[in-house]
Parts: structure tokens; sequence; C-alpha cells
């Protein structure tokens, strides 16, 4: 893995769209007057024959999905988070899920990382699509799993639904890593640890960050990246929980329904007794700025992570302080 400040790479989301579609005729590619902002420009002007714009008509479009994909297409549906999954979560249902089409679903700007305040923050989408029967739900954590993600998802049969971070999307990820859509992968520690992190999306970096900092002040700890959270790699996350003091479970999302709660849900069938903390949004709408901003607000930064950490271990030392990483023009560093 590379170390913060993470450089960064605009839309490979897109890129790898457009590479992935020149080799398979049977790709479409579907907007909801956000093309430029989810990074389907290139895909337009490039295949302007396989791509539709609908308008801002999100329920209409995933009616439109479902269509094609009965005809023998693999649809990529794009657009905000919020758009594709509150606004239309019926039509998804029973458009898409229901009969288990060939429709990925790329939603954009999770959580806290949109600006827009309570109308464009999805923080609520995985525990949406998480209830749907079918629907696999997807987020990658770097531009590395991001490209690898699109032809993954593209080859897994029915619904998918993905969220991605828009804009400069960081490269942690050595060239080397290879995103699995069965299994979460440990990214730092092994064996018996004090904690365990298991974070996804753009929690990695603060998870990753909180890691260095704990190990350095002498208490063990394992980061599990979770690309997948539905199907949840329950046994990679147990195994990891079971020698563990304690659970943290770290996501760009509300703590309930989405990872926290699937961690929880898994913990609870296996019979394991190690506490567990969710850090993420509490049960709260968020308000509008930066995203370094809202993230420091609302308990989603390093800090965060190390704070809970000390207090689970009951630990009578003074909390670490986490880094302060600059992050440059051209750099991306956790909050």
């Amino acid at each position: 893995m590379r170390n913060p400040p993470y450089e960064i790479t605009l839309k490979p989301y897109g890129q790898a769209l457009l590479e992935l579609a020149r080799q398979r005729p049977e790709i479409i590619c579907l907007g909801a007057d956000l093309t430029r902002q989810t990074e389907t420009d290139i895909f337009r002007d490039a295949l302007p024959e396989r791509f539709i714009n609908v308008g801002m008509a999100e329920a209409n479009m995933m009616g439109i999905a479902g269509g094609l994909a009965r005809a023998g297409h693999v649809v990529f549906v794009n657009t905000f988070g919020v758009f594709c999954t509150r606004r239309c979560f019926d039509q998804v249902a029973m458009a898409v899920a229901y009969p288990a089409l060939n429709v990925k679903i790329v939603g954009f700007m999770p959580g806290l990382s949109s600006p827009g305040g309570p109308s464009h923050q999805a923080i609520e989408d995985v525990a949406l699509m998480r209830a749907l029967p079918n629907m696999a739900v997807v987020e990658p954590a770097d531009a590395l799993e991001v490209r690898q993600a699109v032809a993954a998802i593209a080859d897994r049969p029915g619904p998918v639904y993905m969220r991605l971070k828009r804009g400069e999307t960081p490269i942690i990820f050595d060239d080397g890593h290879r995103l699995d859509l069965d299994k979460a992968q440990v990214l730092a520690g092994s064996g018996r640890s004090d904690v365990c992190i298991i974070a996804a999306g753009m929690m990695i970096p603060a998870a990753l960050a909180a890691a260095r900092v704990l190990e350095n002040n002498q208490v063990g700890v394992t980061v599990l990246n979770v690309p997948v959270i539905k199907p949840l790699d329950a046994v990679t996350i147990v195994a990891a929980a079971r020698y563990s003091r304690i659970v943290i479970t770290a996501e760009n999302h509300s703590i309930i329904g989405g990872l926290g709660s699937a961690v929880a849900e898994a913990l609870a069938e296996a019979g394991l007794g190690v506490p567990l903390r969710r850090l993420g949004i509490g049960d709260v709408f968020a308000e509008s700025g930066s995203r370094e901003f809202l993230f420091q607000r609302y308990g989603l930064g390093t800090q965060n992570i190390l704070d809970v950490a000390w207090r689970g271990l009951g630990l009578d030392r003074p909390v670490p302080s986490a880094p302060i990483i600059e992050s440059s023009p051209g750099a991306y560093a956790p909050v």
C-alpha cells in the first residue's frame, strides 16, 4: 500500500466502463442528466449509440434499464446515490431486483462526500439496497478497485448497487492489489490483535492512518477492507474479530443498516461476544460543507477511530493524536 497523501486520478470509473464496453457490445450506459458528474461523458462521446440520457426521470430510468436487461443487455445506470436509491426505491425493487436483472446501479457522492446537504447526501443508500433480495452492494476504496470493480460487477449475474466517490479519486493500493467480490481483505495485521477495524470505501484512509498510530503506541491492530457489503464475507470478519479485544466498524453511512449493522449481525449469528463499536453517521441528517468539515463534525475522522479504540480498550494513557496530513493540489489525505 501507498502512504498518504495519496496520488489522485480523474474519472477511473468512466474510463474503465468505456474500455469494457468497447470489448463487450452488450453493455449499455444510462444517465439522468448528470453525465459529466458521473464520469459518463467520455462514454457518451465515444459510443453515443449505446448511451441514453433519460433526463431527470430516475424512476423511468430504472424501468428502461429493466427492459434493456430483459433484451440481453448489461445495463449500467448512473446518477447520484440519493437519486438512484431513495428517490426511486420502488422502481428498483420491482423493475430490477425482483426479476434479478443484469442492471448495475452506480451511485455517486456517498454519505458525507457531498457538500449539498440532506437532499444530496446518500447516508441510507446501503441500508436500502441491502434490504432488497437479489441485490449485491459494492463499495470500492480507491481508483484501482474502481477500475477492477467495473468488470467484476459486469460479470456478476443479477443486480448490483455500487457507490462511488465523485471527482478526484485516491490511489491507495499498489498495482498488485486485486479486488475480490467474494472476500474481505486483510490490509494490516494478522492473527491476534487488540483492535479489529472493519472499514469500507472512503473510510479506508482513516482506518489505515489510525492503525499506524495505534501500532506506534503498542496497540495491535487488524484492518479489514470490505468492498462488498452484501453478500458479506462473514467468515473472514468473524475470524478476525474472534482474536480481537474490540471490533470497530467505520463507514461513510448511517450506523443504522449499513456495514456496522451487517457486521453486528455476523458476529451475533456466530455467537461471538467481542465488543463492537459502530463509527459512522448517527441518527441525524447532516448539513452542507466540505468533506473535511463534515467528516470531522460527524465523527468520521482518524481521531474518532483512535478515541473509540482507546476507550474500548480501557487504556489509562492519554489518547494519541491523529497526524495532520496536508492535502496539496493533486493529492488526497485522510481526515
